[in-house]
């Protein structure tokens, strides 16, 4: 108990609250709203822009079509390469030469059979030359058998081959549209339809801005490791909508203090509800301490 009763002076000396009452929430009293995610959306293959289909300020999802490059003559080798597929699967289907060759090897080993029979009855009737004979048609349509089989293990290959060679045409066609990658608004087109774009080459710019992060400085003093997760909420006056607030939490503290003022970066990632937030503005940050039950803690050790 003595020890509950020491931690909890020693945390009331750190928030400012009385012993046994809860801690005050921390105030970062000025704190910038910026981008967490922005990305500069660039042409996977070298080419002519068919078309850019977004403007600047429009919402895109993550996934939605931005630009197209003309993709004419991938569409022309995804076509062929789908043909060259089906083609190939027809021929893994076709079995008509292995069920030939096993049909000719049984009518072969039937006539060896009749042909033994004979001449054990009568050996003079089949001569030893006769008999050598069917004995090779036996054997050569037991390896037609084989070799059937084999070329049937071959074309299933081929097949596989032509899937992979289907999904890279299949590729090809898709890295000619541009989609963006995350759900955001669209804040530059540097490039428009009937230009050439090289790989690699920067067409659009979208930022996320249905969550953001919000940077300020807190004094060292009230750190603990403990807030990182804490809630947090973001306070600032908007046109028509004094105190609005926007729900969030601690996700980042510096590892390194400011010699200067004593201070820890601080980073806050908040809900953008309504999209009302805008990178740059400037707000409050109010975070929610954690809360520890010292009482309970110390009533376990005894």
């Amino acid at each position: 108990m003595a020890q509950a009763a020491l931690a909890a002076v020693l945390a009331a000396a750190v928030t400012g609250a009385a012993p046994g009452q809860p801690a005050a929430p921390l105030e970062i009293p000025s704190a910038l709203v910026k981008v967490i995610e922005q990305v500069d959306v660039p042409a996977k293959e070298a080419g002519v822009l068919a078309a850019v289909k977004v403007r600047e300020g429009q919402m895109v999802e993550k996934g939605e079509l931005l630009a197209q490059i003309v993709d004419t003559e991938a569409c022309i080798a995804r076509d062929r390469a789908k043909i060259e597929l089906e083609v190939a699967k027809k021929k893994v289907k076709n079995d008509v030469n292995i069920r030939f060759a096993k049909k000719s090897a049984e009518v072969a080993k039937a006539e060896l059979r009749r042909s033994m029979e004979s001449y054990k009855i009568y050996p003079k009737s089949i001569s030893d030359s006769e008999m050598d004979r069917l004995r090779l048609v036996v054997q050569r349509a037991e390896l037609e058998v084989e070799q059937a089989e084999y070329e049937s293990e071959i074309a299933e290959l081929a097949w596989r081959i032509k899937e992979n060679e289907c999904r890279a045409a299949e590729e090809q066609v898709r890295r000619r549209k541009i989609t963006a990658p995350l759900r955001g608004v669209v804040v530059d087109v540097r490039r428009r339809g009937g230009e050439w774009v090289e790989l690699g080459e920067t067409v659009l710019r979208v930022l996320r801005i249905d969550r953001l992060r919000a940077e300020g400085f807190l004094r060292a003093e009230d750190v603990r490791a403990e807030l990182v997760g804490a809630p947090a909420r973001l306070r600032l006056d908007l046109p028509g909508e004094a105190g609005a607030e926007f729900p969030g939490k601690i996700v980042f503290l510096s590892p390194e203090i400011d010699p200067v003022n004593a201070q820890i970066r601080v980073w806050a990632e908040v809900d953008n509800r309504g999209l009302k937030l805008r990178p740059g503005m400037r707000a409050k940050i109010i975070v929610e301490p954690p809360t520890t039950d010292s009482t309970k803690s110390g009533e376990k050790e005894k």
